[in-house]
């Protein structure tokens, strides 16, 4: 479902699903991803986070728009080169390097764009280019001396770090609060075109906005249900013409704001069959039958009227909304890691 103001400028059209819950340990499917990064050439890497049951399955899958399934890569959980903890959040630099973080290893791991490690940098602690618990990441653009900065949210230390691509230390900033410019457990993160670095600041219910060096340029949202207010905001992104994605998690929603910070466009969800879970229910008609005989949007009791059980209930809407990116075509992509796929979406 789409809602969108009167005086909204944009549109926003569904365009598919994918994903399938992966009952194994690899393969075609996803287990709990949490982001997703979109490669200069259209290939999306979905970061599989898992639950502790399965934490030998924490992976990275690769496919493409057309659903095809490329590779994965991450030897499940542990401390070594390959492997992850808790992961959170990754996103691609100007060389198509790819940076994850893992909070439970207090560190970001670098990988190319066909999944062979490269490097690793991080320790626990308060200190300068420590961290606890590491959450999102977001690259800067390229400048002229070089590659762009690294910057990654260092969520119990209440702060942005900022890095060189190698992982050298440049500087921070933030401090527990909620003042502007602070932070209470702040979660992902994303840049602009012009360098501008956004923060959603989870518990405090908003987006902050930076510039390249940490100065505070403005604070969107309260907390609330309505249209421009969060609950819980995990993630952001931004496209080229200033639009600002979020995240809405506690609401199970995505809202889109103008580069001021007005509302424009909240999305609830629209999900349809992939043709992964249909190439699965051709070969198990049985529980094809199962599916259609099911009520997917059933009428709810009116004691059930929060926004978790309303989206838990209703299978095309999204739940669990933990992570939205962008891809170089302006393509939208949801993350729900509670059905175990992403939405796509076009703004036009």
């Amino acid at each position: 479902m789409t809602t969108q103001t009167q005086s909204s400028t944009i549109n926003v059209e569904y365009l598919k699903t994918i994903g399938i819950v992966n009952n194994g340990l690899n393969g075609r499917g996803f287990a709990n991803p949490y982001d997703l990064a979109v490669s200069g050439d259209g290939r999306i890497f979905v970061l599989n986070r898992c639950d502790p049951a399965r934490a030998t399955g924490i992976r990275i899958g690769v496919c493409n728009l057309d659903e095809d399934y490329l590779f994965e890569f991450g030897d499940g959980a542990g401390n070594g080169d390959t492997q992850f903890r808790w992961p959170v959040a990754l996103t691609f630099d100007s060389q198509e390097h790819l940076y994850v973080t893992d909070e439970q290893n207090q560190r970001v791991t670098v990988f190319d764009s066909d999944g062979q490690f490269l490097r690793k940098w991080g320790t626990p602690g308060p200190g300068d280019g420590e961290f606890n618990g590491p959450a999102g990441i977001a690259a800067g653009p390229s400048t002229s001396s070089g590659d762009g900065y690294i910057y990654v949210v260092d969520q119990h230390n209440a702060r942005v770090q900022k890095f060189t691509s190698d992982g050298g230390y440049v500087g921070q900033w933030g401090s527990q609060g909620s003042s502007p410019g602070q932070f209470n457990l702040p979660w992902g993160a994303a840049t602009d075109k012009a360098g501008n670095v956004y923060v959603a600041d989870w518990r405090n219910d908003r987006i902050q906005k930076f510039t390249a060096d940490g100065e505070f340029l403005a604070a969107f949202g309260t907390p609330g249900y309505g249209e421009g207010q969060f609950q819980r905001p995990t993630h952001v992104a931004v496209d080229g013409e200033g639009y600002i994605y979020v995240a809405d998690w506690g609401n199970e929603r995505v809202q889109i704001l103008d580069y001021e910070g007005h509302f424009q466009v909240l999305l609830r969800g629209e999900a349809t069959v992939s043709k992964w879970a249909q190439e699965y229910f051709d070969v198990n008609p049985e529980e094809a039958a199962e599916r259609y005989q099911s009520d997917l949007t059933p009428e709810l009791p009116p004691h059930l009227n929060t926004p978790y059980h309303i989206s838990s209930q209703t299978e095309p809407y999204f739940w669990g909304p933990v992570a939205v990116s962008l891809d170089h075509e302006g393509r939208l992509y949801v993350v729900e890691t509670n059905r175990h796929r992403f939405q796509v979406y076009q703004k036009r």
